[in-house]
């Protein structure tokens, strides 16, 4: 964000021509923000229609409403504008009218894929989700100064926004955890799908703040039936004299597998909306320091 910060900054002193004047440049600086976001977010190249995923292990067909925007430009945005730490992605997919850095932002759905083996879904049926919600909260509580020392904020689990769904014939699962960071006005929703597969699962991860739960909820099942395994690679294809098992079942992927991914998104909701407040500001600072306040004026 000190990049985006910093070139608008620049921008807003070239349209200003290094002006010396006191009057109010509040909503002038805010038109130089929009202009140069509206540069960025037309700047990328969406898709639509069957999207084919990591080499053909999987395909995605755009839900309607919906655009696709590829590995590259997602780890651009992930890693540049919202300045998550690099991971490997297979490409962010977005509601029409949403953009990066909307001011309309509501939430997007990062798409990956973790080949750590087949996952037995036996456990399935006997999980207790209010025990393991425990569990996460207290994992959650454990790893905290580590993600502090790492310079993210502290984080809390305050519960299920959604309880955990298996869907044992399309071995599909979905779950939702609404999450607090310190210092943070509104809760963060984060909505975890995960598709399993012969070797491994694909991630479908939305993010936005809680407000959006209802939202999202209306749009899941168009998501869910959007991504698919391509034969040889479904969790029927499964062979167990050649593939490999993972080390945990259905409990393991929703409680020990998640904590790191819901720390990749930490910093995704804090960006755009403090991008303005924060250019106008800084640019108010860099007015000061080479121009010099008016009392100053006054008093030459």
């Amino acid at each position: 964000m000190k990049k985006i910060l910093f070139n608008l900054c620049f921008l807003m002193l070239l349209q200003t021509g290094y002006s010396q004047s006191e009057t109010d440049t509040t909503s002038f600086d805010m038109d130089a923000v929009k202009f140069y976001t509206d540069s960025i977010n037309k700047s990328f190249k969406f898709q639509k229609g069957i999207i084919i995923l990591n080499g053909g292990i999987a395909s995605l067909e755009v839900p309607q409403g919906f655009k696709y925007l590829d590995p590259e430009q997602s780890n651009y945005v992930l890693t540049e504008l919202w300045e998550n730490p690099p991971s490997e992605t297979l490409g962010l997919l977005f509601p029409e009218d949403v953009f990066p850095l909307s001011d309309n932002f509501t939430y997007c759905v990062e798409i990956g894929y973790s080949e750590e083996g087949y996952i037995e879904d036996e456990d399935a049926e006997d999980l207790d989700y209010d025990e393991l919600l425990e569990e996460m909260k207290e994992d959650i509580k454990a790893n905290n100064p580590e993600r502090m020392a790492q310079g993210y904020s502290e984080m809390e689990l305050v519960g299920w926004a959604s309880a955990p769904y298996y869907d044992n014939v399309n071995k599909k699962l979905h779950w939702a955890k609404e999450i607090h960071f310190e210092g943070a006005e509104v809760n963060t929703l984060n909505y975890n799908i995960r598709v399993l597969g012969r070797k491994g699962y694909l991630n479908l991860n939305a993010i936005g703040d809680i407000g959006v739960l209802e939202m999202f909820n209306q749009d899941r099942d168009q998501i869910l039936q959007s991504v698919k395994f391509s034969e040889g690679n479904r969790y029927a294809d499964f062979n167990p004299d050649f593939d490999e098992v993972a080390a945990y079942g259905i409990g393991g992927l929703i409680a020990g597998k998640v904590l790191a991914k819901a720390g990749f998104f930490a910093l995704l909701l804090k960006f755009w909306k403090v991008i303005a407040i924060g250019a106008v500001a800084l640019f108010s600072g860099f007015r000061k320091r080479l121009f010099g306040s008016k009392t100053k004026e006054t008093e030459v």
